[in-house]
Parts: C-alpha cells; structure tokens; sequence
C-alpha cells in the first residue's frame, strides 16, 4: 500500500510538471508554403546569395561604402547596443535559477551607565554612578533559494533567452536594410550624375542648334518663329539642370548619412551606372527562404519567448517554495572571532501559494496566450510576405532587363535620328520642326535608358535582400519545423524539447 501510495504521488508530480511544460505551437500550415517560386529565374544563376554580395555589381567604390557603413552607420551602432541590453537581461533571467548568497560583518561598541546610592563621609547618602564599555563582532553567511519545481524561472528565462536571439536577427536586419540602401542610394547618386550630364548635353546641343537657326536667319532661310521655338526649348533644357543637381546633392546627403558622416564635404567619385554590372541570382526552394531571412527568424524568436511567457505564467499559479539558511559567529574581541566565537545557524523552508488576487494571475495568463496568438500570425506573415518580396523582385528583375533592351535600342535609334535631322537641317532639306522633335525625343529616350538601368539594378539589390542577403539561421535554434507543416496548427511535441534544451546550450555573450 504504502508503495503504491509513492508511485501515485510521483505520478502525479510528473502529471503536474507536465502540465506546465506545454509544446511549442507550429505557426505555418502546408498552405502557406508553396513548392517552387513561379516568377522568371535566369537559367543557371547562382543560388542565393553570398554574404558579400554587394561585390557582384563590380563597383570597388560600392564595396568600400559598404564596409564604412557597417562599421559606423548609426542604426546598426544602435541596434548592436539593444543586443547588449537583451544579452543582460538573460543573463538577469537565469540567474532567477540560482541560489542567492550574501555575507555581512559587524562591528559595534557600546558604553552602558549604571547608577546606585552610596554614603558620603559623613554618613549622608548620595547617589553614585558607573560606566561600562563593551564591544561586539559579528560575521553571518545567508543563503536563499527559489525551487524552480514547475519551471516557472526557467521558463522566463528562456522567454529572456529568445529576446536575445530576436535582438539579433533584428540587428541582422537593420544591418541588411542599411546595406541594401547604401547600395540603392549609391546607384542612384551614380544615375542622377549621368542623367544630369545628359541634361547639359542636351543644353549644348540646344545651343548648337540656336546658332545654327540664328545663322540661317541672318541668311533670310529661317524666321523669328524658328529663333523663338529653339529658345523655348533651351529655356526647358536649362530648367532640367538645377532640379537634377538638387537631386544628386539630396542622394549624397543621404548617403552620408548612412555612412555616419556630416554631409559637407561628402562626395563619391563614380559619375554613371553604365560601368555597374548587373549580377545574376536565383532562390532556392521556397522553404530553404525561411531560414535565410532574419526578419522571419526574429518573429520566429518573438513566438518562441511568447510561448515561454505563457508556460511561466500557468506555472504561476502553483505553490512556490523557498529555501533559507543562514550561519554566524559573535565574539567580544575581533581576534577571537573566528577561534573563541559562539556559532549559530538556522535552516527554513516556506510554500506560498496564491489564494485570491482579484484574477491577476488569470490575466497575466489570458494576456499571454493573447500575445502568443498575435505572434502566431505576425510570424505567418513575415513568412507569407518573404515569399512575395522573392516573387516581386524576380519579376521586376526579368521585366526591366527586358524594359532595358528597349529603351537601349530606342535611345540608340533617336541619337541617330536627330543627327540626320540636323544635318538635313543645316543643308535647307527639312525643317527646324524635325530637328526639335528629333532632340527631344533623343533626350527623353537617353534619360529613360539610365532610369530604366538604375530600376534594373536596384531590382538586384531588392532581389537580394529578398533572399537575405546572405544570412542563414542556424538549424539548432529553429523552434518551427518545416517538416510539420502538414500537420494541423496546435502543439507539436516533437519541438518542445529543442527549445526547452536552449538554456542550457552557452550562453550568448
């Protein structure tokens, strides 16, 4: 009897130890993944991207942009300085799973009076007094320990734990974005140079042709009409230039900016995107994306401290227990106080358990599952919208290689264009009508063949950053499991103990 009466009390223990360690819920549904990416994929491009990636445009200029950029943008200084906060605040969680030890030594002197009657010489009674000085060493060790019986500690802990982790990948994402838009301004800086070139062109050329029509009125084979139509049109040209130049300068600033510089006296030598190259990249399969985001490993982190936050909150309401102990010595003299000392100790234990609190814990735990629930989603949505930034960028990246064979050959055809209309104009065989339409056509086109040319290569650099530029999670802190995406969303045992087992992997310093 009495053994079995053992066998049910353990039972029941791991019953209730069980019952605070709930499986880590899996966010994603088969659904949601899809088994290839539809959008164009150039053939034989290299799959997914290095960590160096900026390299590939060909720019030595780019490159080094992009060093001084991770090495003093303010945002990522800002962000490594959160992943020091989240690291201290782990570390503040498990030490939670450890017993506290304390020591104090004291010290004191005291004078003490006492007063009695005594009797003078002739025999009258007076009152007398007397004086003792007394001192006192004490030294005392106390201990106190929290029994972690239902994981409530070790539950926080991992919460804490997996803020760190998302610390992170966040880090990783903002050091993604800021080089992604050192890359986006740089080639647009680059784009606003050759297409405000362009413009000047355009602005000699309309002052070539004013002379040319000045001439041949003086000659009587052009009118006042033609003098001013060709005025018109330089006065447009000129008007083209300061807004460009207004452009460039913001571009640099920006890039300044992100290059934690003052934006005076900033300036980059690279004056067009024609010597840009533009690489070749292909994704993998749609589920290998969902560990190379860290965006997608940051919500996955956030879920994962959520789920811990509500396992703490159950064990919560359960007894917790508390382990005290503490041990001293006095003495008279300091010499002694180690040697001749009285020693005392004392040992205690004390359960506490809730018995009314007005349904706060009720609600630490409703808000919990509450906030579990919205990670839920907010991670289904960064894996849904990681699969759309892939599609999107493949697409815009095959359309405007296409959009830029057409405007080269439209560009090409319009400069040949308007130098057959100003000769034909200048030998009397057409009129200045042509040669205006010819030159603005020639310049439109110009300036949409390096707009279409910058498109195309930010087009890259969103294809990747698409892709993650790079970054992979590591397979051992994944707490969502492509393997289960069939199953229904709700618990998955298989993944409880991989994220239970974190806390004791090293520490993330």
């Amino acid at each position: 009897m009495k053994l079995y009466m053992k066998f049910a009390a353990v039972a029941g223990l791991v019953f209730v130890l069980s019952a605070c360690q709930t499986p880590m819920p899996q966010a994603l549904r088969s659904k949601d993944v899809p088994d290839h990416f539809t959008a164009p994929i150039v053939k034989d491009a290299p799959v997914w991207p290095s960590t160096d990636w900026w390299t590939d445009f060909g720019s030595a200029e780019l490159s080094r942009l992009v060093d001084e950029a991770s090495a003093n943008n303010l945002d990522l200084a800002a962000a490594a300085a959160r992943v020091l906060q989240a690291d201290a605040q782990a570390r503040i969680s498990k030490a939670a799973l450890s017993p506290t030890l304390s020591g104090q030594a004291t010290g004191s002197r005291t004078r003490t009076a006492s007063f009695g009657a005594g009797t003078g010489p002739s025999g009258a009674a007076r009152n007398g007094s007397g004086a003792s000085t007394a001192n006192s060493f004490g030294l005392s060790l106390n201990a106190s320990y929290q029994v972690d019986v239902w994981g409530r500690a070790h539950d926080a802990a991992v919460s804490a734990n997996q803020q760190a982790l998302s610390s992170r990948y966040a880090k990783q994402v903002v050091a993604l974005t800021v080089t992604t838009n050192v890359a986006d301004t740089y080639l647009a800086t680059l784009a606003l140079r050759q297409r405000l070139g362009i413009a000047r062109q355009n602005v000699d050329v309309a002052k070539r042709t004013l002379n040319t029509v000045r001439a041949k009125l003086s000659h009587g084979t052009a009118t006042q009409l033609d003098i001013e139509q060709q005025e018109t049109l330089l006065a447009n040209a000129d008007a083209a230039v300061p807004a460009l130049e207004e452009q460039e300068r913001e571009a640099r600033y920006t890039l300044a900016i992100l290059l934690g510089r003052v934006p005076e006296d900033f300036d980059v030598q690279g004056d067009s995107v024609d010597a840009i190259r533009s690489p070749l990249v292909a994704p993998g399969l749609p589920s290998e994306l969902i560990s190379r985001r860290p965006d997608v490993a940051e919500a996955e982190a956030n879920l994962a401290s959520a789920h811990a936050d509500v396992d703490s909150a159950r064990a919560a309401f359960l007894p917790q227990i508390g382990l005290t102990g503490s041990g001293g010595s006095t003495s008279s003299t300091l010499s002694n106080l180690l040697t001749n000392s009285a020693f005392g100790w004392s040992l205690g234990a004390n359960v506490v358990q809730t018995i009314f609190d007005g349904g706060a814990l009720k609600g630490q735990l409703a808000l919990g599952r509450g906030r579990q629930q919205e990670l839920i989603a907010t991670y289904r949505a960064a894996v849904l919208n990681a699969f759309s930034d892939v599609e999107t960028n493949l697409g815009q990246v095959s359309s405007l290689a296409a959009q830029e064979q057409y405007r080269s050959a439209q560009s090409h055809a319009a400069s040949e264009a308007f130098r057959l209309a100003e000769v034909q104009y200048r030998r009397g065989v057409t009129d200045l009508l042509n040669v205006l339409t010819a030159q603005q056509a020639m310049f439109t086109a110009q300036d949409l063949l390096v707009q279409v040319k910058l498109s195309r290569l930010q087009a890259d650099v969103g294809l990747y950053q698409a892709l993650g530029g790079g970054w992979s999670e590591s397979p051992d802190l994944a707490t969502q499991k492509v393997s289960v995406l069939n199953a229904p969303v709700g618990p998955e045992p298989a993944v409880v103990a991989a994220n239970r087992a974190k806390l004791s992997a090293p520490e993330i310093r």
